[in-house]
């Protein structure tokens, strides 16, 4: 089979066209003497080797972009790959479309269960890497069956000529960098109806409402100022993927939501169904009170009325958001399950933060808790009283019937059904 391998931009021929050749058609191109200096400033680059290790998979880095602090976000997708192949069976495809130094691509390889990866950069010069980390862990065919292919081309096209070729992935990861959202809807393109979307951004200025025009121009969204703002990012972004899948006939609902706080980064694992869903009660509307501190949901039908229990009516509102729940049960609990027999994670009590991660992720699932979070310190200055343990505070809500939990986003916050004011009298109570 001719490969991707050995093709590069400048070539007219489409770089989906994978008909049979003779063996000897599929030998690399004699390098262009034009190119023979770029190449050889590229294997200088090579040379300079940075081994990196994840979960027991080694690679190499070199001069590329690489962040360590992103392990946990990969330790997450492999998780969900492998739990996914074993759902879907057949040979579990991957598009790696931003792959870097092709880490990603190694570990979906190697530990996630998928039979092709399809590594993709813009950037040629990580060629010799990305070959050298995928040649590590598999051939480029086994049995007759090609397990990975490289190419260089910008997101869009890519996507475009899959969708015209008529090559479709079980999973799509997207890492890209700051808020670029044009590549959405042909991404979402590629995807298996019961495939998986996996989103990055790290656009923290709009969704810390900095840039309203922005996130309206990117995700549809008028992001404006909110005390949860790192929450308002992942649900900005989840929301933008469920208009682009509307307006193709899909429908979306997320698998998991991870907010880290180096970038910031925010990632979205979404499912794609097929068929579009008219329900809209879960995409509307937040708003917060800087007054009272109160913030709650507000539908389509509802505006034109909007106002606080306080009284006031100059209520913050951002939206349309995504307002439903930010991760699956049935995936995450999953996803732990498989953590902890790869001994990723423990349930001994052991400190360990996927472990911990993941079992916040379930608490959050609880269908009574609202979009946000409140932070405890916030909570102590209305009641002027000093921060009460988290666990004490959360314990106390629980046994007065309300729904509570950590978040994921803020370690010094709770997400919870109950009021502000209620919050403070609370906190008066555990004080006193």
């Amino acid at each position: 089979m001719a490969s991707l391998l050995h093709l590069t931009p400048h070539r007219t021929i489409s770089p989906l066209s994978f008909s049979s050749l003779p063996k000897s058609l599929q030998l690399p191109p004699p390098t262009p003497r034009c190119q023979t200096q770029a190449r050889s400033r590229i294997d200088a680059q090579f040379t300079t080797s940075t081994t990196q290790s994840e979960r027991g998979v080694q690679f190499t880095t070199g001069d590329l972009f690489y962040r360590r602090e992103s392990a946990a976000a990969r330790d997450l997708a492999v998780l969900l790959s492998s739990i996914a192949q074993r759902r879907l069976g057949g040979g579990f495809r991957v598009l790696d479309a931003m792959c870097g130094c092709g880490v990603r691509s190694v570990r979906y390889l190697s530990q996630g269960g998928a039979q092709f990866v399809w590594a993709n950069d813009a950037f040629e010069g990580c060629r010799p890497r990305i070959l050298a980390n995928l040649s590590s862990v598999t051939p480029r065919f086994s049995r007759d069956a090609r397990r990975w292919v490289i190419t260089h081309f910008h997101a869009n096209r890519l996507f475009s000529e899959c969708y015209l070729q008529k090559e479709f992935f079980d999973l799509v990861d997207i890492d890209s960098f700051g808020g670029d959202s044009s590549f959405l809807r042909s991404a979402l393109c590629v995807v298996k109806i019961g495939g998986f979307l996996y989103l990055t951004s790290t656009d923290g200025r709009s969704s810390g409402g900095h840039r309203p025009s922005r996130s309206l121009a990117s995700y549809g969204a008028y992001v404006r100022p909110m005390p949860f703002s790192n929450e308002v990012g992942l649900r900005m972004l989840i929301g933008g993927a469920m208009r682009e899948a509307s307006a193709l006939g899909y429908h979306i609902s997320p698998v998991f939501s991870y907010y880290s706080y180096h970038g910031p980064v925010f990632r979205v694992m979404l499912q794609l169904g097929k068929g579009k869903d008219d329900d809209i009660s879960q995409y509307g509307f937040i708003g917060h009170c800087n007054k009272c501190g109160h913030s709650q949901t507000f539908s389509w039908d509802e505006l034109g009325q909007i106002s606080c229990p306080c009284g006031n009516a100059k209520v913050v509102v951002s939206g349309p958001l995504w307002t439903g729940s930010l991760h699956s049960a049935e995936y995450v609990g999953e996803m732990l399950e498989l953590a902890r027999e790869w001994g990723w994670a423990y349930s001994n009590g052991k400190s360990d933060d996927l472990d911990r991660l993941l079992n916040l992720m379930i608490d959050e699932c609880d269908p009574r808790l609202p979009p946000g979070y409140i932070k405890v310190d916030e909570i102590a200055k209305r009641a002027k009283v000093n921060s009460p343990p988290i666990s004490t505070f959360i314990h106390a809500l629980k046994m007065e019937g309300y729904a509570a939990s950590r978040s994921h986003v803020e370690p010094n916050a709770i997400k919870t059904n109950c009021s502000m004011a209620s919050c403070i009298n609370f906190a008066m109570k555990i004080r006193t």
